[in-house]
């Protein structure tokens, strides 16, 4: 697998993008993206159900996360961002809520999402049903706004502003995993890790896990000594094939306890920090991950 240069490839956004807009409004826009008070981004954020707040996306952001979570239907033809069939609304689409607000941060920001982060902010679509023909309206979508996503081709990985990674809905993997050319990644799961022949991190570079299902503590008392051993195995084996990882189902209440566990998985290396409390979160990164 061959990356190019983060340098190289915010350069070429940029340039690419700047072509497709009126070069006034944006540089307008930009200067006032510099005036306003932005947060420092934070890495290990995940916004969780991240469609749930009351302004998807900007709250996330704003609080300086660089990752968010959008659930998504296949409803005639769109993809609808909710988190169960009765929430449906469509107003509420894809494009309208995540893949036009990035495109204009992008743009704004001279081909990053948080002004002067130069990673990919990461777009965790969780397909909910229909799997299959789900993913290849999502494809169809994606390729509409390729400019500013990371992509896959003929076995090379180009980093762009925005890494959407499909979850959810397993039967997607298929048609995905057949594409020679491709604007999304694949989200896998601690199996992954252990497979006789594993997928390359080109196609899966991030390894999500319910923690319920592997570890027993919730961050009361003292964490097992083998359970500590095992989740930096885990982190340790994912990181040396080049790929993230993160848990859900970590307790998100606030209190010592979701405090103590969410030190554990600093101290283990895990990439993302999943909540719904965007607030929470973002004051616990700032003062203990350095």
């Amino acid at each position: 697998m061959v990356l190019t240069t983060r340098r190289r490839v915010v350069t070429t956004l940029a340039a690419a993008l700047a072509g497709a807009v009126a070069a006034p409004a944006y540089a307008e826009a930009a200067e006032r993206s510099d005036r306003s008070a932005r947060p420092q981004p934070l890495r290990r954020a995940h916004a969780h159900n991240d469609y749930l707040h009351e302004r998807p996306l900007h709250n996330a952001l704003a609080h300086g996360f660089t990752s968010v979570e959008a659930d998504i239907f296949l409803v005639n033809g769109d993809l609808l961002v909710a988190h169960e069939p009765a929430g449906l609304d469509p107003t509420r689409t894809l494009r309208s809520l995540y893949l036009d607000p990035l495109l204009a941060r992008v743009r704004a920001n001279h081909g990053l999402v948080h002004r002067g982060y130069r990673r990919p902010v990461q777009l965790l679509i969780d397909i909910k049903t229909d799997g299959v023909a789900a993913y290849l309206e999502l494809d169809r979508q994606l390729r509409s706004y390729r400019r500013m996503l990371s992509g896959y081709a003929y076995g090379h990985v180009r980093l762009g502003a925005v890494t959407a990674v499909v979850s959810g809905d397993r039967t997607a993997r298929a048609p995905m995993e057949a594409q020679p050319v491709r604007y999304a990644f694949y989200d896998g799961r601690l199996d992954d890790l252990t497979a006789a022949e594993p997928a390359p991190a080109s196609f899966i570079p991030l390894i999500s896990s319910n923690w319920t299902q592997s570890f027993s503590w919730l961050g009361s008392g003292p964490f097992p000594a083998a359970e500590r051993e095992k989740l930096r195995t885990l982190v340790d084996t994912a990181h040396a094939d080049g790929r993230r990882v993160r848990f859900w189902a970590t307790p998100d209440a606030p209190g010592p306890e979701r405090d103590a566990l969410w030190l554990e998985l600093l101290a283990a290396g895990v990439d993302h920090l999943n909540t719904d409390d965007l607030a929470g979160l973002e004051t616990f990164l700032r003062v203990h991950d350095h």
